[in-house]
């Protein structure tokens, strides 16, 4: 394996009396692609979720490139996001008011990039994932499959280090789900970006580098 850049510990997280991760341990390298796999209610999202800091585990640790992300403040977290990973999260998560280009130029903005630069940025991207027509859409316009482009051109938009996706396909037809995902590992690729995905779909997990299978919040 290349460089170790996450390194979870014990990682333990509940939603009030379900356990959802029981203590995970893992590595993940620079560079590497990772499915994450297993049956619903198993945790895949949730360890998705603690290793890109959108949660905090209730015990164990998280590291990444070798600092503790788990004892990270908020607004060091927000940082790391907006400037080092990229997420897609499911059903696209974007935001209501904002049309399409304007959701993919946001991370650039919020860093106070130069807003005509940002939304050629956003439209460049837009077009990589075939949804320039898109880009004056708002989010209620778009269907499930073309919210997903959206927010997987968003995702990349910043040249991230790390690209997380939790069911990047999930809302595309097999066609659809193919090009998205070839251009997001293709983008990846090109960036020498390490990419962590969930999935439930086998053809996905089988272009990962490695799948690690969670069952009952363990790695089976």
């Amino acid at each position: 394996m290349s460089e170790i850049q996450f390194e979870a510990r014990g990682v333990r997280k509940a939603y009030g009396r379900t356990e959802a991760l029981r203590g995970v341990s893992l590595t993940i390298g620079a560079g590497e692609v990772v499915a994450i796999s297993g049956p619903s209610g198993s945790g895949k999202s949730t360890l998705l979720l603690a290793l890109a800091g959108l949660i905090r585990p209730e015990a164990g640790e998280i590291a990444y490139d070798g600092a503790r992300l788990d004892d990270l403040g908020e607004a060091h977290r927000t940082r790391l996001r907006r400037r080092q990973f990229g997420v897609v999260l499911q059903f696209g998560q974007l935001v209501p008011e904002l049309t399409a280009a304007q959701n993919v130029a946001l991370p650039l903005l919020l860093e106070r990039h130069d807003r005509a630069a940002a939304r050629r940025l956003a439209l460049g991207q837009l077009e990589r994932f075939g949804a320039l027509d898109l880009a004056d859409a708002l989010p209620g316009e778009l269907s499930g499959g073309e919210a997903q482009r959206v927010a997987a051109a968003r995702a990349l938009v910043t040249g991230p280090r790390v690209i997380f996706a939790d069911e990047p396909t999930g809302a595309l037809d097999t066609v659809g789900g193919e090009h998205l995902l070839k251009t997001l590992l293709g983008a990846a690729r090109d960036n020498d970006a390490t990419v962590v995905m969930v999935t439930h779909d086998n053809r996905v997990a089988a272009r990962a580098d490695r799948e690690i299978f969670l069952r009952d919040g363990v790695i089976a």
